[in-house]
């Protein structure tokens, strides 16, 4: 059996089915799943229908079940299908076993009195048969002889079907009456409530599955099985095509909800220029590209869907596996290299602030196999490709696209909703084959700059830059890497840092730890520009600063901040979720926008005055504009600092008195006053008074003498890594037996091989998540500060180890599977290892 067997219609229409949110698969019996039957008990189901049935209902989010007329204790026997199969029988008046016990005393009193009518009607007609059910009666004819059958049939429709109370449903040589109000369409009903479903498939034979195929509209879809009119859109010719029907199903909605292989995440490497961002798979396909700007909708979004969800891919018309795939040194710029092709990708620098120009390269001696399937607003919107002398236009966005490739022959096929174009190209010696995607323009026309000076504009761009930094000791090429990445994802017109590259690449493979990083946090684009400054880097910082000032310029002050905003520095849209996509290896929900946007976080003051402090000492100076923002965060800490509040990590329960909030209040405070004496500024009365009663607040509440360390809040003995800034920030000294114990303490409780977790709590969040990499960072600072160098050297090498092979690292580690986990790439992780190579440098 093969789905190629099937009308390319139904094909189709399974394709686009399958990608529904929450699938409702349900079907007939008699004639559907089983074969008709001269003896109704010898009918069995197909097994290769039963085997599809059960892999449908344990996929994420999807519900199989077969409505019968059988009596349900009869269908479970009959079909002995597996219990992850929802059995539903007398054409819907039984749910569960135990179903008769919820007739109320009338309707029992009825069920007798049709039971004895119905004996005295069929009594002593040969080959009539009487099927009492908990709910109902189904009267049998197909063994009678013909005449005999009708007069009988006759006889119920005047009778008994004629009382009040009773429901009829007629069937292929049979007529059923029950004492509730069924039928299959109602059944379908209530089993699409209690699935949530989004779309239902039904498949059905008899006449009695009209009335469920009545029930279907939207995206629904109904299958008849067999000849005869009906109101389902599809029709196949027996059971057999019925078990290739479902396993079609079973492939579609699997590869639609796992994707076919997802890439280990850290194996996917970043293009970026200073506005726009991009993630190359390992074999060359682009996965992940939004337009225009980084935390806009997707216009590729493979990542997180599948093909059906976008891509562009380049691969070797023979197929075989990348030998590797590697950035030019200093740049920005991707190759993937096959034994006889070349791929290279990058992204135009410097272009119009409207436009995201991706220009690829294929180069070598072999036929290469491109496909090109853009997917705006992650799939939402239809598109249409026209070929033109020059290349592709995309029609029906509201963003023009298009993709010059002159002298390319595409073939364009569709699949109902959205065009894809392919193509077989050659390149020569002499000759790449140029690929230019230009989103924001409808310009096909060639550029002034050939290909060559552009990709060498492009990698002058980065490696320029990278020429300027002052790179430790210690992995210089890795740190440089990092440096990149993480300008990579500034962007220079605005001066907004984004935290990652992607939204929902999960914390657990299958799980809903699924968040949008695609914004600015004010923490974390701090601690992402300092580390820049370390290395000798001051524009990102200036630009980061403006950004900062130019929010802080729309509030009465900065206790007013959100955690986090857009690029352009805007609020972020409401938290909302794609149903769509079924997210990178089935991990959904995917995300857009970010609830954290309302909480309170009181530890975002510290780490940019701590910015504020670096950047100055670099400059030689203090701008009166960044002592004026310093003075407002350290007034708005001391109206505030003794609140709960939500801390780093964002936590969705009630806000907590957190050790590592209270000690950023601290160093808000203790490094406002050093930049006052070392620039000579006017320290107000009251702030030293301040540092020292918030550092005695911490040291008096955050000690837990049961857990010997500073736990997580004040409320409890739970640890969290991030309480070791009690001792990294200098709020006591690292000497102190307090800190060394913390240290131990977290150690022992969060540390698990190559990397830390941040906590082990119950944050009121389903399933797991993995071990961070800046908490892995911060353990190795604080390995330092407590003279175990030779651990700081060891967890720091697993942390390099865990990088992929183009030197990124995406947010978290799991030590168990020994996989990358979360978005990517992270700037935390790449603010981590910065960090550490520096400190360890410097030892």
């Amino acid at each position: 059996m093969t789905a190629e067997a099937l009308p390319a219609e139904l094909r189709r229409a399974i394709v686009q089915i399958a990608r529904t949110p929450r699938l409702l698969v349900a079907c007939d019996y008699d004639g559907t799943l089983a074969p008709i039957t001269s003896n109704p008990d010898e009918a069995r189901p197909l097994p290769e229908s039963v085997g599809a049935l059960r892999a449908l209902a344990g996929l994420h989010e999807t519900t199989t079940a077969v409505i019968s007329g059988r009596a349900l204790r009869d269908l479970a026997t009959l079909s002995r299908l597996p219990s992850e199969v929802h059995l539903v029988g007398s054409h819907g008046s039984e749910f569960d076993i135990g179903f008769v016990h919820a007739l109320d005393a009338k309707a029992r009193d009825l069920h007798r009195k049709l039971e004895s009518e119905l004996e005295q009607l069929v009594l002593d007609v040969p080959g009539v048969s009487l099927e009492v059910k908990p709910a109902s009666i189904a009267v049998h004819v197909r063994r009678a002889e013909h005449d005999a059958g009708r007069r009988v049939l006759a006889s119920v429709h005047s009778g008994p079907s004629t009382w009040e109370g009773v429901s009829t449903t007629d069937g292929k040589e049979v007529v059923e009456l029950a004492v509730v109000q069924t039928d299959k369409g109602r059944a379908l009903d209530t089993l699409r409530h209690q699935a949530g479903a989004t779309a239902t498939i039904f498949l059905g034979d008899d006449v009695t599955d009209e009335k469920a195929f009545a029930r279907l509209s939207g995206p629904d879809m109904g299958v008849k099985v067999g000849d005869g009119e009906t109101l389902a859109t599809f029709r196949v010719p027996d059971t057999i095509d019925v078990a290739m029907v479902l396993a079609f199903i079973l492939e579609e909605r699997r590869a639609w909800l796992y994707g076919e292989q997802a890439p280990p995440i850290e194996r996917i490497s970043l293009l970026a220029n200073e506005r726009s961002v991009a993630l190359v798979t390992p074999d060359a396909k682009l996965t992940w590209l939004c337009h225009p700007g980084p935390d806009a909708p997707a216009v590729f979004a493979d990542l997180l869907g599948g093909p059906g969800a976008g891509h562009f891919s380049i691969k070797p018309h023979r197929n075989g596996l990348p030998l590797g795939q590697r950035y030019l040194p200093n740049t920005m710029t991707v190759e993937t290299r096959w034994s006889r092709l070349l791929v290279t990708d990058y992204l135009e620098p410097e272009s119009p602030a409207h436009r995201t120009d991706l220009v690829r390269v294929i180069s070598g001696q072999a036929a290469a196999e491109v496909v090109f399937a853009p997917r705006p607003e992650f799939g939402g919107v239809p598109v249409r490709l026209v070929q033109e002398d020059d290349g592709l236009r995309v029609l029906g966005t509201s963003e023009p696209f298009v993709l010059r490739a002159p002298g390319v022959a595409w073939q364009i096929t569709s699949d109902g909703m959205h065009d894809t174009a392919t193509a077989l190209v050659q390149p020569e010696p002499e000759r790449p084959v140029v690929l230019e995607l230009r989103c924001g323009t409808t310009d096909l026309g060639a550029h002034e700059l050939s290909e060559v000076d552009r990709r060498a504009r492009a990698g002058a761009y980065w490696s320029t830059w990278a020429a300027t930094l002052k790179l430790p000791s210690v992995e210089p090429d890795l740190v440089g890497r990092s440096a990149l990445t993480l300008r990579g994802l500034v962007n220079f017109d605005t001066g907004g840092v984004l935290a990652a590259a992607t939204t929902s690449l999960p914390e657990e493979i299958g799980g809903v730890r699924n968040w949008d990083y695609r914004y600015c946090w004010i923490r974390d684009a701090a601690m992402t520009v300092r580390e820049l400054v370390h290395l000798g880097s001051l524009e990102e910082a200036e630009g980061y600063l403006r950004w900062l000032h130019g929010v802080l310029a729309t509030l009465a002050g900065p206790e007013r901040l959100h955690p986090l905003y857009t690029l352009a520095g805007t609020q972020i849209g409401a938290e909302a979720v794609i149903e769509s996509l079924p997210g990178y290896a089935g991990s959904r929900p995917v995300r857009v926008g970010n609830l954290a946007n309302h909480q309170v976080q009181l530890d975002v003051f510290g780490p940019v005055v701590e910015l504020v402090v670096t950047l100055a000492g670099a400059r030689g100076e203090l701008r009166d504009q960044d002592w004026q923002m310093v003075r407002a965060m350290a007034e708005a800490v001391t109206r505030r600092w003794f609140e709960p509040d939500h801390g780093i990590w964002e936590e969705r329960h009630v806000p907590r008195h957190r050790v590592y909030s209270r000690v950023m209040c601290w160093v808000t405070i203790d490094r406002a006053i050093k930049l006052g004496e070392v620039y000579d500024r006017d320290i107000p009365a009251g702030w030293h008074e301040l540092r020292e009663a918030i550092k005695s607040d911490v040291l008096e509440h955050g000690w837990n003498d049961e857990v010997s360390a500073f736990t997580t809040a004040y409320d409890g003995t739970d640890l969290d890594a991030a309480s070791l800034f009690v001792g990294l920030t200098g709020l006591i000294d690292p000497s102190d037996e307090r800190f060394q114990n913390t240290v131990t303490a977290i150690e022992a409780e969060l540390r698990s091989g190559s990397t830390v977790y941040r906590y082990r709590r119950d944050d009121g969040l389903p399933g797991g998540e993995g071990g961070f990499h800046i908490c892995a960072a911060w353990l190795v600072e604080a390995y330092l500060l407590t003279g175990r160098r030779t651990e700081a050297e060891e967890l720091f090498e697993q942390l390099v180890d865990a990088s992929g092979p183009t030197g990124l690292l995406p947010e978290q580690y799991d030590p168990v599977a020994e996989r990358s986990l979360g978005n990517h790439p992270q700037a935390y992780s790449h603010i981590g290892l910065i960090r550490c190579a520096n400190l360890l440098a410097q030892q």
